[in-house]
C-alpha cells in the first residue's frame, strides 16, 4: 500500500530516495543538474564521494528522486548509495548526524517489521477509525516518516496505529496545585461524568479513596500506557513519593492509534472525543509532547475558529467546512520539568459529525496506491470521471482553507494529517479541520474582526510580552501565506498532483492551472483581489520551511528556503503556451 514510487519491500529505498529528494529540496547539498529525455540527472559530492540519482521537478521545485536511483560512485563505478555514507557528509554535529542516521534506520526496522507482521488489507471499504490505522505510508516528504524514537519495537507493535491494538489510559491523581485545566462550562465534575460514564468515574473516585485522598485536592489527568512507562520511575517519581501524586491504574473506554500516534480514537464509543497525549518520542521533525502554553489555550482557539466558521454562510453554502473543536485540556507541571509530557487534549469525533450517508477519510488516503495497484480514489475517479472528481476535490480541499485566510485572516495548518474528507459514495461534499492548538497564524491587522479575536495576554503569562511569530500572531502576512501554502500546496496537493499525473497521465501542470483558476475566481467572487494580492500568493519565489535542514542543524525552531512558485504569473503564462 505505498506512494505512487515505492518499490514493494524495499523501505530502505524510499528512505533512501525520500532523503535525497529532502537534501536536493532543501538546498543541503549543491547539485550540478543535466536534462535527458525529459528527467532531470543531480550529481553532487558530499565527504569526498560523488552521488547522484535521476528524477523530476515538480511544482514548487518538489524534488522527485526516479525509484533506485539513488547512487554512489565507488571504485569507478556507481552502485545503490549507502545511506550512512550519505549522511556521514552532511552539515550539521557529529550527534545530529548520529541522530537522523538512526531515525532513518528505525524508520526502515519499523517498516520491514510491519511488511513481515501485517497482512495486506483492502483499505477502500475500511471505517474511518480503522483507515486512520491502516494509513502506515508516513510522511511522503519527511524520510524520517516513522522513526518513533523511544519506541522499541515491541511498543510499536502495541501502540503503534497500523496494528490497531486497543488499549486502556492510565490515570493519575495529580495535586490540584500542580495542575491548569479548562472545561466546557467550567463544571468539572459534570465534564467527567460525561467524558467517563457513571462506572469509570465511580472506579477512580474509589481508587483515589485508597489512597486517603480527595477530589477536593487532587485532579485527573490520563496518561498514554507508554509514557507513564517512561515516567513513572523518572520525573513522576518525586511527586508519586511525597504523595502529590497517585497512579490509578488503568481505566475506563479503549483507544485505538491515529497515524499521528499520540492522538487516540475511542475504540468502545467511536462518538465519544478524540484525546491527544503527549509521547517523549521523537518522529519526523519534532518530539511529539504538547506546547505547554498550548493546552489550557486550546479550547479558546478551536471556538473562536468554530465561531467564525458558524457565523458566515459562506461555509455552509459555498466552502462547506467543519471545525472540530478541541473543547478541554488539562496539564500538570505546565512551568517545570515535566512541561508537555504529562497533558491531555479532549477533541470532538469526526464521525459525531456525518450526516446519513456520509463518509469521512483522512485526506492523505488520496495519496495512495492500494494492493491491486490502483489509487485509493479510483473507484470514485472511475465513477464520475476524472476532470469532474477533481474540480470537485480542488474546490471543497482549498476553498474553505482560503477563504479562512484571505476573507477572516486566519492561517490554518491543512497539511494531509489535519484535513479529513467528507464524501458521499466517492463525491467529495466537504473538509473537516482539527489539530489547531499549536498551529493557527494570524496578523491582527489583517483579520475580519479582530475585536472577536481571543484576549491572549489574559489566558497565559506567556502571551503577555511575546514578540510576533513567538505563539500565534504575526506582524508579517508572509507568515499566513506561508503556513496555508506550505501546508495546503506544497506539501500536501503537490503529493495529489504526483499521483494523478503517475496513475492517470494527467500533466501537473494542468492541476495547478486548475487550483490557480479557483483562486482567480474566489477573488473575483468576493472583490478580495487586493486582500489576496497582499499575502503574495502569486509572487515567483515563496518561502518554505527546510525540514531536514532543522533536523540537521537544530538551532532555530525553524528553517526556511525559496522555491519557485506554482502560482507565478511568468510561470503559468509559460506552462499555458507549452
Amino acid at each position: 500500500m505505498p506512494l505512487p514510487l515505492d518499490l514493494k519491500g524495499r523501505a530502505d529505498e524510499r528512505v533512501l530516495r525520500q532523503l535525497a529528494a529532502a537534501l536536493l529540496f532543501e538546498g543541503i547539498v549543491d547539485a550540478r543538474e543535466s536534462v535527458d529525455d525529459g528527467l532531470v540527472t543531480f550529481l553532487w559530492s558530499l565527504g569526498g564521494r560523488d552521488f547522484r540519482c535521476r528524477g523530476a521537478i515538480g511544482p514548487f521545485g518538489r524534488i522527485r528522486p526516479a525509484p533506485g536511483s539513488v547512487q554512489m560512485q565507488e571504485d569507478g563505478s556507481w552502485r545503490e548509495a549507502s545511506l550512512a555514507q550519505l549522511v556521514s557528509g552532511l552539515p550539521g554535529s557529529g550527534i545530529a548526524r548520529g541522530k537522523l542516521l538512526g531515525e532513518l534506520k528505525q524508520t526502515i526496522a519499523f517498516c520491514e517489521w510491519n511488511e513481515r507482521h501485517l497482512p495486506q488489507r483492502p483499505r477502500r471499504t475500511m471505517s474511518f477509525a480503522e483507515l486512520e490505522g491502516a494509513l502506515g505510508e508516513g510522511h511522503p516528504y519527511h524520510p524520517c516518516y516513522k522513526a518513533r524514537t523511544g519506541f522499541s519495537l515491541a511498543d510499536h507493535a502495541a501502540y503503534g496505529p497500523e496494528t490497531g491494538n486497543a488499549f486502556q489510559l492510565v490515570w493519575l491523581a495529580v495535586a490540584r496545585k500542580h495542575l491548569r485545566q479548562v472545561f466546557p462550562g467550567g463544571d468539572e465534575h459534570a465534564f467527567w461524568q460525561a467524558e467517563l460514564g457513571d462506572e469509570t468515574w465511580s472506579h477512580l473516585r474509589a481508587q483515589l479513596q485508597e489512597f486517603f485522598a480527595s477530589f477536593e485536592d487532587f485532579g485527573l489527568v490520563p496518561l498514554h500506557p507508554w509514557q507513564w512507562r517512561e515516567l513513572s520511575e523518572t520525573l513522576l517519581s518525586g511527586w508519586i513519593a511525597a504523595g502529590e501524586a497517585h497512579c490509578l491504574g488503568p481505566a475506563g473506554d479503549r483507544y485505538t492509534a491515529t497515524q499521528s500516534v499520540r492522538s487516540l480514537l475511542n475504540r468502545d464509543r467511536p462518538l465519544a472525543a478524540s484525546l491527544k497525549l503527549p509521547l517523549n518520542i521523537v518522529n519526523t521533525s519534532s518530539r511529539r509532547t504538547l506546547e505547554p502554553h498550548s493546552v489550557c489555550t486550546a479550547p479558546v482557539i478551536s471556538r473562536w475558529i468554530a465561531e467564525i466558521v458558524a457565523s458566515d454562510p459562506a461555509f455552509d453554502e459555498r466552502y462547506p467546512l467543519t471545525i472540530l473543536q478541541e473543547y478541554a485540556g488539562i496539564i500538570a507541571d505546565g512551568d517545570g520539568p515535566l512541561a508537555g509530557q504529562v497533558a491531555a487534549i479532549w477533541r470532538q469525533s469526526a464521525q459525531a459529525t456525518l450526516a446519513d450517508g456520509e463518509a469521512a477519510i483522512p485526506f492523505n488516503a488520496l495519496m495512495m496506491v492500494e494492493t491491486d495497484g490502483r489509487p485509493f480514489a479510483d473507484d470514485w475517479i472511475r465513477r464520475f470521471g476524472l476532470m469532474p472528481w477533481i474540480n470537485r476535490l480542488i474546490e471543497i480541499a482549498v476553498l474553505p482553507v482560503w477563504h479562512l485566510l484571505v476573507h477572516h485572516g486566519l492561517a490554518v495548518e491543512a497539511h494531509g494529517q489535519n484535513m479529513l474528507l467528507v464524501h458521499r459514495d466517492g463525491w467529495p461534499v466537504r473538509l473537516i479541520l482539527r489539530d489547531f492548538h499549536e498551529s493557527i497564524e494570524f496578523s491582527p491587522g489583517f483579520l475580519r474582526e479582530p475585536e472577536k479575536a481571543p484576549g491572549f495576554p489574559l489566558l497565559n503569562p506567556l502571551y503577555r510580552d511575546a514578540e510576533p511569530d513567538q505563539f500565534y500572531w504575526t506582524d508579517n502576512l508572509d507568515s499566513l501565506r506561508e503556513l496555508v501554502m506550505d501546508t495546503l500546496f506544497v506539501y500536501n496537493l503537490s503529493e495529489i498532483s504526483h499521483l494523478l499525473e503517475h496513475c492517470y497521465d494527467l500533466p501537473e501542470v494542468l492541476f495547478w492551472q486548475r487550483v490557480e483558476g479557483v483562486l482567480a475566481a474566489y477573488a473575483t467572487e468576493h472583490a478580495a483581489a487586493e486582500r489576496q494580492a497582499l499575502l503574495g500568493h502569486d509572487q515567483p519565489r515563496i518561502l518554505t520551511e527546510s525540514l531536514m535542514t532543522r533536523k540537521l542543524l537544530a538551532l532555530k525552531p525553524e528553517y526556511h528556503h525559496t522555491v519557485p512558485n506554482a502560482f507565478a504569473a511568468d510561470m503559468l503564462q509559460r506552462r499555458r503556451k507549452s
